[in-house]
């Protein structure tokens, strides 16, 4: 880019195989990894590929598939029809080598609660 600091062009990734480090990471900074799939199976495959878990997105005009593909996201948050919708009320976190575990939310505090189990029997 024709300017002074530290940047990064934006850019579009294509053809991307198993053998790319970039398959299997997460790439912080404007770049997109653009796949083309003939079907859902192959659009899961490299979205699980990833030794990273923390945010999958779903678009789909049928929503209850939409939720049944969510569920097959190995991911700590998946958002349906929406991006960047986070907030002090949703949990945030994710899975893999992104965490373990949830942050904000009620859900978030219980996560430095140490919760006791107490039984009594009759």
């Amino acid at each position: 880019m024709d300017r002074p600091g530290f940047s990064l062009e934006p850019t579009i990734v294509t053809d991307l195989t198993e053998d790319n480090p970039l398959f299997h990471e997460e790439a912080f900074g404007p770049v997109l990894s653009f796949y083309v799939v003939d079907s859902e199976e192959e659009a899961i495959r490299p979205a699980n590929a990833t030794r990273l878990g923390l945010c999958s997105y779903v678009r789909d005009a049928d929503v209850e598939h939409a939720r049944q593909v969510a569920g097959r996201l190995k991911a700590g948050m998946v958002y349906i029809n929406s991006c960047f919708a986070d907030s002090p009320r949703l949990p945030f976190g994710g899975v893999k080598n992104s965490g373990f575990g949830r942050e904000v939310s009620e859900l978030g505090i219980g996560e430095f609660l140490n919760r006791r189990m107490v039984k009594v029997a009759r």
